[in-house]
């Protein structure tokens, strides 16, 4: 089986967010960059766990990023990845990411990406990558079992859990549950460094959008003590400054 894990390089979560050039650009001076933890925790590693039940499967990873995302694409090869393909293209937006790694993810068997980025918090390249492949896309998956051509897959849905069966090839991407995270060994980044890392020019795809402006959100008020005793003045406060009632 040849299985294809989309990666993409995120800021840590502790980075102090801000933004340059009139609030166009997020400022990257000083951040510290991390595999999106939705696409390394879950859908690459159960790519490895489904590696090491069959050993005939390879995993190959992708990015859509700059010179500055080999470092991240590394670590991926690093956890269990055997190559890698940067498409070298700065990730402007979702179609623009989608397009492009429809460009290279043809012939797969299985393509793995996680639920989202925890910079954008889009949550479309899934269903745009899986249209522009004309696969069947299952999102937000928690469980996922190969037996032989068929994948069986579970995700939470509103009120319980929903099983689903699906031929291969199909893109999937995958949520808390699917897999246990795991960390790099020294042996794994050794290797890492002799592995195939390709550079693949763009294709020629125009976005669809672009981001006009960034903002912070508003600082957050200090809090207000209210006596137990004094119900009035809670009420008043819920409903005059918080408006929640």
């Amino acid at each position: 089986m040849k299985i294809l894990v989309c990666i993409s390089k995120t800021p840590d979560t502790t980075a102090k967010i801000a933004f340059t050039d009139n609030n166009t650009k997020f400022a990257e001076a000083g951040v510290q960059w991390i595999i999106n933890p939705y696409d390394e925790w879950y859908a690459l590693v159960r790519a490895i766990e489904l590696k090491e039940a069959d050993a005939s499967t390879t995993i190959h990873l992708a990015t859509v990023g700059g010179a500055d995302a080999e470092p991240i694409i590394r670590k991926a090869l690093a956890l269990g990845g055997d190559e890698a393909h940067r498409v070298n293209a700065e990730p402007t937006e979702s179609y623009f990411v989608a397009a492009q790694l429809a460009a290279i993810a043809k012939g797969y068997d299985l393509v793995l990406l996680g639920k989202e980025t925890i910079d954008y918090n889009g949550g479309a390249v899934g269903g745009m990558l899986a249209e522009l492949l004309d696969l069947p896309y299952i999102a937000n998956a928690t469980n996922l079992q190969i037996a032989g051509t068929t994948a069986t897959v579970k995700r939470e849905i509103e009120g319980g859990e929903e099983t689903i069966e699906v031929a291969l090839p199909v893109v999937i991407s995958c949520q808390k549950g699917m897999a246990e995270a795991r960390i790099p060994n020294m042996r794994g980044i050794m290797a890492a460094r002799t592995k195939p890392l390709k550079v693949v020019e763009p294709a020629n795809i125009e976005a669809m959008t672009q981001y006009t402006s960034f903002q912070l959100p508003p600082a957050k008020a200090g809090v207000k003590l209210v006596s137990p005793d004094n119900v009035d003045e809670l009420v008043r406060l819920l409903h005059e400054e918080a408006r929640a009632i």
